[in-house]
């Protein structure tokens, strides 16, 4: 028994409304193969979209309701976490591999990518030594595999994978890593993840006059990936988890709470925190949905009230309506507010910049309670950035320990956002080359399973 190899590119970001003249080879793969639209996951956020469409269930099953949620027991929000272990339910390559003798998988910058029963993975994890500091690298199964790829392929970029140098740089990267598994292992189904759509279109909006050339960057990377796969006959499907809403509107949650005296601040030697255990309610901010948690009953209605009349939500739903007893309404809170197509949520609860946390103008996507994609910039308040950089990198050298504070708290600045499953047809994630019907992303499993299955007798 044989199956049909498979490639399936993640390619973040795209939709209907970007296909054409500055995606010329994704635009040729669609018309030749087929292009299909379907309705995002909800929310429509990369853990909670990879994870539905990896196990074919919705977070009701799955249990991943976002990027990050407030974990009760320890009273802390934890974002960005990378254990596949919290991910319930068997994944695409356990029923797979039940099926094809000798089915290996690779899992290439997906999330959710330690710890996996995938055969190969890489995955960004920087090292954190006992001195404080923070060192690039990358995880990788086997083991073993890690040292070998930095060999081949030069360290990870990581500055180009999130941060104010986000860039092509590390699609590039993962994409030479995806033709360095296939030559060493070959699996039978590759997984590739290329973020580089993420970071223009959230940055700077759909519209904006340079995403024409961020659109040509991305196509060259994915369709040199695309022909180097189909010259080894493996076949390829391209996705993506959602679109990106053009935006201009920032809600600022936790700081309307604490004008409602609700928030529990703390004094951290002249900053501000938020003590998320102390607080009667505070909101886990994450893109267009917040996740709002009410540790104090008693001011439950209120706090709906407030939502429902706050300019900028569109709606509010209840977790354990949506999703019934189980992971999903543990994790998901006790509402959850979903912004009109122009706005979004940010995390902030100070309310002067001065004392705002150390870790709101550095790159922190663990310590921050909530999503931050101004993360993306620099701030332009910075007369000569690159020289505070270079004076940063100098004192880490020297063994000093100090803080990269480049990063503005102008929630203005940031042009597009995604989250809500409630978008326009041309702003919806996409399916490219299958012809099987796909309206969820509980369907693009199924795709996927179909393509897999191609060949089996």
């Amino acid at each position: 028994m044989q199956a049909m190899r498979l490639a399936v590119i993640n390619l973040v970001g795209l939709s209907q409304s970007l296909l054409g003249e500055h995606l010329p080879g994704l635009t040729r793969f669609a018309e030749k193969h087929g292009q299909q639209s379907y309705a995002p996951a909800f929310p429509a956020v990369t853990c909670t979209a990879q994870s539905s469409i990896l196990t074919g269930t919705s977070p009701a099953r799955h249990g991943i309701v976002a990027n990050g949620w407030y974990d009760r027991e320890n009273a802390e929000v934890r974002f960005w976490k990378q254990s596949n272990h919290l991910v319930h339910g068997e994944k695409l390559w356990d029923k797979l591999r039940r099926e094809i003798p000798g089915f290996t998988c690779a899992k290439l910058f997906w999330w959710y990518n330690m710890y996996s029963t995938a055969d190969f993975a890489i995955t960004p994890r920087p090292l954190y030594p006992a001195d404080g500091r923070k060192v690039f690298d990358v995880h990788t199964q086997p083991m073993g595999m890690r040292e070998e790829l930095k060999a081949a392929l030069g360290a990870f970029p990581f500055p180009a994978f999130w941060g104010p140098a986000a860039g092509i740089a590390s699609s590039e990267w993962i994409a030479a890593s995806a033709k360095w598994v296939e030559e060493k292992h070959s699996p039978t189904l590759s997984l590739v993840y290329l973020p580089h759509l993420d970071y223009p279109l959230q940055k700077d909006g759909p519209s904006a006059p340079n995403i024409p050339d961020e659109l040509r960057k991305i196509d060259k990377v994915a369709t040199d990936l695309i022909d180097y796969y189909e010259s080894r006959n493996i076949r390829v499907l391209v996705l993506s988890e959602y679109g990106i809403s053009p935006v201009t509107r920032p809600i600022h949650l936790n700081r309307l709470f604490r004008k409602k005296g609700w928030l529990q601040l703390k004094d951290e030697l002249g900053r501000e925190t938020l003590d998320c255990g102390a607080s009667r309610v505070f909101a886990v901010a994450d893109h267009q949905v917040a996740h709002v948690y009410v540790n104090d009953p008693s001011i439950k209605n209120e706090v709906r009230a407030l939502l429902e009349n706050t300019p900028g939500i569109d709606e509010v739903r209840d977790p354990a309506a949506m999703w019934g007893e189980g992971v999903a309404t543990e994790r998901g809170g006790d509402f959850i507010a979903i912004s009109a197509a122009d706005a979004w949520f940010t995390y902030y609860f100070w309310e002067n910049d001065a004392v705002a946390p150390d870790y709101a103008q550095t790159i922190d996507i663990h310590r921050k309670p909530g999503y931050d994609p101004c993360e993306l910039f620099i701030d332009p308040a910075i007369a000569l950035p690159k020289l505070k950089i270079a004076g940063f990198l100098l004192r880490k050298k020297l063994g000093l320990r100090a803080l990269l504070e480049v990063i503005p708290l102008d929630a203005s600045l940031v042009k597009g956002s995604h989250g809500s499953d409630q978008v326009p047809l041309a702003e919806r994630p996409m399916l490219l080359g299958s012809d099987f019907p796909v309206n969820t992303a509980e369907d693009v499993h199924l795709a996927i399973l179909d393509a897999a299955r191609q060949g089996l007798t």
